[in-house]
């Protein structure tokens, strides 16, 4: 299946190309800038899921819960030197008392930095090797020497938030696919729209020998153009408009929300999404007038 771009006078003179007619193309724009907002909305999520997934992937966090404060002391050094020790541990620190303050701030305000407060005392690990196993490992290990220890994985706390973003990166996806139907449903009804427009000169057309492949190449050729240069255009929109709010979230100062970034792969991808339209679009005119062509002619 091959087809010229650039068309001559003739075919378009023979199709009746007008600027008032070429409607197509602004309808294919409109499409592609929603298509490329859904699809840049689902790269951005996944890229997020997947910074959030590497960051939590082998992070605990042990709290010495015991209200006594030398025996707090006493099990925290022990579960220090028992993290320590372990293969599976990269690194266990101490959360010290001023960061705990600060943490707690938020809910008890300046009494989080009392020192009669009993604070259960925490313990930063990072996992070399973040599997369940290796997480039941440090756990045995823990409460082995500290009684009073509790562990805890923050691949758990924020599951819901990445189990909602896989829901919002599938979303995008259906979206970019339902798009891509409707388009190749416009296409179908503007091919046929064309036929039936058309149709006296295509008679005379095949009377002089004109195939209805060479027709169907008239078509698809002007519906190409049409749906590259519209969405094109429709592309560099929602492309801005993506730019613009990536700026906005990154003043935002979240860690999360500045997870939502395109990568060059991403950009890529947005970026042949014009030509991976016009091809569709050109499949689905093809498809539309032969089958129209050997229905009624």
């Amino acid at each position: 299946m091959s087809i010229r771009l650039i068309t001559s006078a003739a075919d378009r003179r023979l199709l009746d190309e007008s600027r008032g007619t070429r409607a197509m193309m602004w309808i294919m724009a409109i499409m592609l800038f929603l298509t490329v907002l859904a699809a840049a909305l689902g790269l951005g999520t996944l890229s997020a899921a997947t910074l959030l997934d590497r960051q939590l992937a082998g992070r605990l966090t042990v709290q010495i819960v015991e209200p006594a404060d030398r025996a707090r002391e006493d099990q925290t050094a022990r579960a220090l030197a028992a993290l320590r020790g372990l293969p599976e541990v990269s690194r266990a620190e101490e959360v010290n008392r001023v960061e705990l303050a600060k943490l707690l701030g938020p809910w008890l305000g300046p009494d989080g930095a009392d020192p009669d407060l009993p604070v259960p005392a925490m313990i930063d690990v990072d996992l070399g090797i973040a599997n369940d196993a290796a997480v039941a490992r440090v756990t045995s290990a823990v409460r082995a020497v500290a009684p009073a220890a509790r562990v805890d994985r923050h691949e758990s706390w924020m599951s819901p938030v990445s189990n909602f973003m896989n829901m919002v990166t599938w979303l995008a996806a259906g979206l970019v696919a339902l798009m891509a139907a409707a388009t190749g449903a416009v296409v179908i009804l503007a091919a046929r729209a064309g036929l039936e427009t058309h149709r006296d000169t295509i008679e005379v057309l095949h009377m002089l020998g004109s195939t209805d492949i060479q027709v169907a190449r008239l078509f698809q050729r002007r519906i190409a153009l049409d749906t590259l240069f519209g969405g094109a255009l429709g592309t560099l929109v929602a492309a801005g408009m993506v730019v613009l709010v990536g700026l906005q979230l990154a003043t935002l100062g979240s860690d999360l929300l500045g997870g939502l970034q395109l990568s060059t792969r991403d950009w890529i991808l947005l970026s042949m999404l014009p030509l991976a339209f016009a091809l569709l679009a050109t499949y689905a005119a093809r498809l539309a007038v032969l089958g129209a062509l050997r229905r009624i002619l």
